[in-house]
């Protein structure tokens, strides 16, 4: 094929694999000879011979709507930097290690895991035989690289508009255990408190499903009131929340104000219209990425952490108090 476009093999296999660099022109000419040709690139043979798979192994939690935007971003992000992605997946039945367990079999030459749950000291144990990226999550006294956001303070927005809106009693559905859960719920604390309503601080049971928020919402509608406001870890909660105030006939935003975490692609949609905090996941999906490539290719070794700031994401479920 080299021959076939005048250019050194180099410059081809540059092209193929999508590694930046030859210009545009050159990447036209070489695409349209493979084409013309019907040649495919054998990945296994190219791991083989350079010794490398490129390949970023990502684990994620299929029951998690944001780890499905977080997986498509972190394809682009791969793409432009010549690297590839395998997927495995936790479920119900199949625990954290077994998955990483699986990228590690297929030649992962670093690990991106969204939203781990083992302790730090697993991860840093991890981390010393595969570069390892926790995205997410705050991992406290571990060597390893972190990327995520400021989860108390997109949970400390919520509260401050709630508040500017006119609420004081805004209950908070939990997620369970966790570092991120605990972070979240420590954001509601801080917040209520610096707005001066600790006698207002509810926590609800929960965990990361919209079951979970259907429960606390029926606690909620069994009680003698109902509080002006509900914020949950998540947006599948909220939406658990949306579900069982409508069949009892509770008006959201008129008679409860809901919000969530997370900006999903369902808190979207136009039956939700859900008010909530949007991660960023494009732009934690590139520096994860960076973070993989820094390492494998640049020969960085020290431990980095990026926090990003989320915002909060103002849509139709919430408004001032009746």
């Amino acid at each position: 094929m080299a021959a076939r476009v005048g250019l050194s093999t180099a410059s081809v296999s540059l092209v193929l694999r999508g590694v930046p660099g030859p210009s545009e022109r050159t990447r036209q000419r070489v695409l349209k000879a493979a084409a013309d040709l019907g040649y495919q690139v054998d990945r296994t043979a190219s791991a083989l011979a350079s010794r490398r798979s490129r390949i970023l192994g990502v684990m994620v939690d299929i029951h998690r709507p944001f780890h499905a935007e977080l997986v498509e971003h972190l394809h682009t992000a791969a793409e432009e930097v010549g690297y590839d992605l395998v997927l495995s997946t936790q479920t119900r039945t199949r625990d954290e290690h077994t998955a990483v367990e699986t990228l590690l079999a297929f030649r992962s030459e670093a690990l991106i895991l969204l939203g781990p749950t083992a302790p730090a000291a697993a991860l840093a144990a991890l981390d010393n035989k595969t570069p390892v990226i926790a995205v997410g999550r705050r991992i406290a006294d571990a060597a390893l690289d972190v990327v995520r956001t400021a989860d108390d303070d997109g949970v400390g927005q919520t509260v401050d508009h709630l508040v500017e809106l006119g609420h004081r009693e805004i209950v908070y559905v939990d997620g369970g255990k966790g570092v991120i859960a605990t972070d979240r719920r420590r954001g509601y604390r801080t917040a209520m408190r610096r707005h001066g309503l600790d006698d207002h601080i509810r926590i609800l049971a929960g965990d990361h499903t919209e079951a979970a928020g259907e429960r606390a919402a029926r606690k909620l509608l069994d009680g003698d009131s109902l509080p002006t406001a509900v914020l949950t870890y998540n947006d599948p909660s909220a939406i658990g929340v949306l579900a069982a105030l409508a069949r009892a006939g509770v008006a959201v935003p008129g008679e409860v104000s809901v919000a969530g975490y997370d900006d999903d692609a369902l808190s979207r949609l136009s039956c939700f219209n859900l008010t909530t905090v949007s991660q960023n996941a494009e732009e934690q999906a590139r520096h994860a990425v960076t973070a993989a490539v820094k390492r494998l290719d640049q020969g960085r070794t020290e431990p980095r952490e990026v926090v990003l700031t989320p915002h909060l994401v103002v849509r139709g479920t919430t408004a001032a108090p009746a």
